[in-house]
């Protein structure tokens, strides 16, 4: 695809004007605004979904149309309707407190906390907490269950007022954050001032490597400004005066990073074997190029393509075809591919604040899982394909009427 004009400002880590499109996937709404029934002849606002990759430091990032106030303030994903998600959290909270030798006297800040999934472990262990969740209404949650929440964006100026109150993190989480941030340099700023002097940074994000080797074009959403290799994150983060000393490959949300940091002048970790094997592997792959971004948005079609055969070939055949679960990655998708409710009848998730609105765009209705049991379908499209074996688990008694679940990421393929 030949370079073309950007008309947004430069990249959000570096400035340079950005001019390479890494895929472009077309008019899509945000990925997480559901709406009510009485809502769906209201003018519903899209945004183009169109990724650049920087020619300088090659960080892969969508331009801010909307701002973060806007999407998170009030939000509706809550992390602890994923059982999986939950264990995740549990097994992570028993590593880093045997690791970092954690105990009544230290202090674990997590930024975008949500409701408590993951401090509530920490508690469990009499370790002091504290959350900073923008979401008032997933905060209240937290809160409920007698975690300490605050309810703001993080940025070095919230940093340096919590410094002001005495607050240093001997332990600094952010899962599923960095991605969300569209002023990076300010956030990762704010790491640094708020780390104590030989303090633990740690934080998830997708990995774009496995995001371009599987085609998971549905992690792309508006609320994702930004997606990481490790090339890239080791270099924002030197550039804050912060070191990766190591970095874990983990499975969730289809293939993640978990990097571990810390003062790049008073840390005390070890750097890990890891770290440069990665990136080794990161630069045999084609990520330390510009060429090597180039060929994704080919095989976005592909994905596309694949599932509207399925579709289309169902429809045809007279089978019906619903959803499994309401995701923002699954709004992407629809909406990329076009696909309404005449090629999918409805999808269901077990997340009551859903149940009862309609996918942004598609317009497709959410119902409680339990509908699945009576409408009978002959195909269930898992959209939070990340979790399929769970789901699949869950759902084992659909193959009693011979259904078959759909995963569409990297192509559409049928699992009996």
């Amino acid at each position: 695809m030949p370079p073309i004009t950007h008309a947004h400002g430069g990249c959000r880590f570096c400035g340079t004007p950005l001019e390479h499109v890494f895929v472009d996937l077309g008019q899509s709404p945000l990925a997480n605004t559901y709406l009510k029934p009485d809502q769906v002849n209201q003018d519903e606002r899209f945004f183009p979904l169109r990724v650049y990759v920087c020619e300088k430091c090659l960080l892969v990032q969508l331009e801010e149309w909307e701002s973060p106030d806007a999407i998170f303030s009030d939000y509706a994903y809550f992390s602890s309707y994923s059982e999986s998600w939950l264990r995740h959290a549990e097994a992570y909270v028993a590593s880093v407190a045997a690791r970092f030798e954690l105990n009544a006297r230290s202090r674990v800040v997590e930024i975008a906390s949500n409701d408590g999934y993951l401090l509530q472990y920490f508690v469990d262990r009499d370790i002091p907490v504290l959350g900073i969740e923008p979401a008032q209404n997933v905060a209240a949650v937290a809160r409920a269950k007698g975690i300490p929440t605050r309810v703001e964006f993080f940025g070095e100026a919230n940093a340096r007022k919590l410094r002001r109150e005495g607050m240093r993190a001997d332990l600094l989480i952010g899962n599923n954050v960095l991605a969300h941030v569209p002023n990076l340099n300010d956030f990762v700023s704010g790491l640094r001032v708020l780390l104590a002097d030989h303090g633990i940074i740690t934080m998830e994000f997708p990995h774009l490597m496995r995001l371009y080797a599987e085609c998971q074009l549905d992690t792309i959403y508006h609320e994702h400004f930004s997606y990481f290799s490790l090339l890239t994150v080791e270099r924002i983060f030197a550039a804050h005066g912060l070191t990766i000393f190591d970095v874990e490959e983990l499975s969730t949300h289809g293939g993640s990073l978990r990097i571990y940091a810390q003062h790049t002048n008073r840390g005390r970790q070890p750097i890990s074997a890891r770290v440069e094997s990665l990136r080794n592997r990161e630069i045999d792959a084609g990520f330390d190029t510009l060429s090597g971004y180039l060929a994704f948005d080919q095989r976005a079609q592909r994905t596309k393509q694949t599932l509207l055969d399925f579709l289309h070939a169902a429809k045809r055949a007279g089978k019906t075809v619903v959803g499994y679960g309401a995701p923002a990655k699954g709004n992407t998708l629809l909406n990329f591919c076009g696909i309404g409710t005449d090629l999918i009848a409805y999808t269901v998730d077990r997340n009551p604040h859903k149940q009862g609105r309609l996918l942004p765009g598609t317009h497709i209705p959410i119902y409680e899982p339990e509908r699945i049991g009576v409408t009978k379908p002959d195909y269930i499209l898992i959209l939070p394909w990340n979790l399929k074996n769970e789901i699949m688990a869950q759902l084992a008694f659909a193959r009693d009427w011979g259904c078959q679940f759909a995963i569409p990421i990297p192509e559409t393929h049928l699992v009996p």
